[in-house]
């Protein structure tokens, strides 16, 4: 009698309670092998790809695409195949297994084969990402654990893509199979998938173009065509009263629907955050009235976060409530704040203390292109020492940035504005910069707080 096996969700190194499912690659009853890819999980971070634990016959699939599925709970169960190579019992996979009953012992297994790595492809920067102004920045900050997950792109249904370009066309209704592919080896990047759903080229469902045959068709007798066209809508119920109605294909608003991936995680954060942290925010304006031509805004927000956290270290801490101990630290990185439509983004710009200008806005602009091709390391979205948002690249003056433990600190910056400021013998529109910093007032003082504050806007007000 055969063996089956359950398949457990397994931890996939963010530390999170769940995953969501992108896109399965086999369906109930394929016959998968060793380590071929079984499923794509969205994590918080990452569109993570799982492998098959197992050679057999696939049996149950627990779950559909957008279905959120416990860390630990069964992901897939399978029959397994004696005579296709299996993983020896002493190599440890970290995956979590279930055994169903099995009345014999399985037959021995022969040694697993070893499979090859396919080698990353090396991302190619767009040169026209480097010059634009910022975007995406809020209020908030998200932390994750240190573990880095390779995207490999690999063939399914004749599409070779990465999990994460897989997951963006689902989300933009893009056919994969229609796509353009301009990546190495033919694969499928991310800026084709959001070519081909900007010029429409490539929508999912869509039927193919007709041939010019099929102009000369014989048309189908009216008799026979006439039952399968559709009903016209009309806003009349079939009483004659007025009733709702929606354009197909679009979701109706104000049905409940569940957090997934980043935004799942983001509300545990920022909730986490509330419960623990004593929050205390000082505002004011820094004056950029001398500010020369050609300076850079993040740049000069950085530079400025660096000043002060020099002058005031108790701001660029890290603390800890439960054991109440407090670490400074002598480089600044700092969390870069970045919006998308999957949720919020919290980048480290490792060493800025050690960065000019140029190095700044280079460093801003590669964590943003890899947060938007979701191709960041997990590792380089934890460990900063203080965090900046520049909301104020959308709008808003001020605001209560939440500071995420361990952090003490972060940095909000509102939208620039015009404002009279009285001058000796009168007064004189200057441009400033309105600045909020939310600190743990259970880690650092006010005088400390507003110090930090008075350094950056000291350093803000300088021509260069």
């Amino acid at each position: 009698m055969s063996q089956t096996k359950n398949f457990n969700l397994p931890d996939l190194g963010e530390g999170l309670p769940d995953a969501t499912i992108v896109e399965w690659f086999v369906k109930e009853g394929d016959v998968i092998k060793l380590d071929e890819p079984l499923v794509s999980m969205e994590t918080a971070k990452a569109v993570v790809e799982v492998p098959s634990p197992v050679s057999g016959k696939v049996l149950k699939l627990s779950g559909a695409a957008g279905d959120i599925i416990p860390t630990g709970s069964v992901l897939a169960s399978f029959e397994i195949d004696p005579n296709l190579p299996q993983r020896a019992d002493g190599q440890d996979t970290g995956h979590s297994h279930g055994h169903a009953p099995a009345p014999t012992a399985a037959a021995p297994t022969p040694p697993p084969i070893p499979t090859a790595s396919p080698t990353a492809a090396p991302a190619v920067a767009e040169e026209a990402k480097a010059e634009r102004d910022d975007a995406g920045t809020v209020v908030g900050a998200m932390q994750s654990s240190n573990a880095v997950h390779t995207e490999q792109a690999l063939a399914v249904g004749g599409v070779k893509a990465v999990p994460a370009v897989r997951a963006t066309a689902r989300k933009l209704g893009v056919d994969l199979s229609r796509v353009r592919a301009t990546g190495a080896d033919g694969a499928v990047t991310m800026a084709d998938v959001k070519q081909a759903a900007a010029n429409g080229t490539a929508k999912l469902g869509a039927a193919p173009a007709p041939v010019a045959a099929a102009a000369y068709a014989a048309p189908a007798p009216a008799q026979v065509s006439a039952p399968v066209q559709s009903e016209a809508r009309t806003p009349l119920s079939a009483a004659g009263k007025p009733m709702r109605t929606q354009p197909p294909g679009v979701v109706a608003k104000g049905q409940p629907e569940p957090l997934k991936g980043v935004r799942r995680n983001m509300a545990r954060v920022m909730a986490d955050a509330h419960s623990k942290v004593v929050p205390t925010t000082l505002n004011d304006d820094a004056d950029i009235h001398a500010w020369l031509p050609g300076n850079d805004v993040t740049a000069r927000l950085v530079r400025s976060i660096v000043v002060a956290a020099q002058k005031v270290p108790a701001m660029n801490a890290w603390f800890d409530g439960e054991a109440l101990t407090r670490t400074l630290h002598a480089q600044v990185d700092i969390g870069i704040a970045v919006d998308t439509d999957d949720g919020l983004f919290v980048p480290a710009l490792r060493n800025a203390d050690m960065l000019d200008a140029r190095g700044i806005r280079e460093g801003v602009n590669r964590l943003r292109e890899q947060v938007e091709s979701r191709s960041i390391a997990a590792s380089e979205l934890s460990g900063y020492t203080i965090s900046l948002s520049n909301f104020g690249m959308f709008a808003g003056r001020y605001a209560t940035p939440v500071v995420v433990p361990p952090c003490v600190a972060i940095v909000g910056a509102g939208r620039a504005r015009h404002q009279m400021t009285p001058v000796m013998g009168g007064v004189e529109a200057h441009k400033v910069i309105p600045l909020s910093v939310t600190f743990d007032h259970r880690a650092a003082t006010g005088g400390e707080a507003a110090r930090f504050l008075r350094a950056m806007m000291d350093d803000l007000a300088l021509a260069s």
